[in-house]
């Protein structure tokens, strides 16, 4: 090997250990519960609405109760734009909880998506783009019961998803599939703190499509989180893994 090239590989390799021991690693098990819904007002405008349970030890403790609704625009099947708000109620969870004071701390967000749809061959390729303004609740101090602060950050998400029918000719009724999906988060902006990564979700899906009416997914679910704090001079990375379970309605008021 050219020494140039292994002097770099030597530094490289350093540097990632060094990185690595001065992480603190924090690592949970969760169980992510949704539910799903969208109403047709016609063939372009509906109205999107969710409620996610997410929870520590697949189902014991509390991760996050998050509420988020839309109204969508879709100009034709290859397109979609989204505006919307959601809330989320983060609690005190793992060795590092999110809260410096580990506290439970709520989030109002609005946020504005676009969605790319394409199939090649059977597959259907999904790209997903959110822009997010966030208003994050903070304590003053230890002492508070109720956040008194308001701490405003921006949030880009990036979700690459594939689905894959695992019956010939995708029937419309009775259509078992399987999907994978991967998202980044970045925050940008001066309130951002240590977590210009924010995070990152991978999973593996096994879905299965009833009717035009309802759809249930279930699967792994992977989630690493940065909190936006040091810890003794340390980055913090949360290693989430568990289960993800998605039920999904459809409705239309168009006659």
């Amino acid at each position: 090997m050219n020494r140039k090239y292994f002097l770099l590989l030597i530094l490289i390799i350093s540097n990632s250990l060094v990185s690595a021991q001065s992480r603190l690693k924090d690592n949970n098990t969760i169980g992510w519960y949704g539910l799903f819904t969208t109403t047709k007002f016609n063939t372009k405008w509906s109205l999107a609405a969710e409620v996610q349970c997410r929870r520590v030890e697949l189902i014991t403790n509390g991760q996050q109760n998050l509420f988020r609704t839309g109204i969508t625009y879709q100009p034709d099947s290859k397109l979609m734009f989204r505006v919307g708000y959601a809330r989320a109620q983060t609690f005190p969870y793992g060795v590092y909880p999110l809260n410096a004071m580990g506290k439970t701390f709520t989030e109002n967000r609005f946020f504005e998506m676009v969605t790319i749809n394409d199939n090649i061959k059977n597959l259907s390729i999904n790209h997903r783009f959110i822009l997010e303004q966030r208003f994050v609740g903070r304590y003053s101090s230890p002492e508070l019961v109720k956040q008194d602060q308001t701490v405003y950050s921006n949030r880009i998400r990036y979700m690459f998803r594939i689905d894959c029918p695992l019956k010939k000719n995708n029937p419309t009724n009775n259509a078992p599939y399987i999907a994978a999906f991967n998202e980044v988060f970045i925050g940008f902006g001066k309130n951002v703190g240590e977590n210009v990564f924010d995070q990152n979700r991978l999973g593996i899906l096994f879905g299965y499509k009833f009717n035009s009416l309802i759809k249930i997914e279930m699967g792994y679910l992977n989630q690493i989180v940065q909190l936006g704090r040091e810890v003794d001079n340390k980055n913090v990375f949360q290693y989430n893994q568990g289960l993800q379970l998605n039920t999904f309605l459809n409705f239309s008021t168009a006659k």
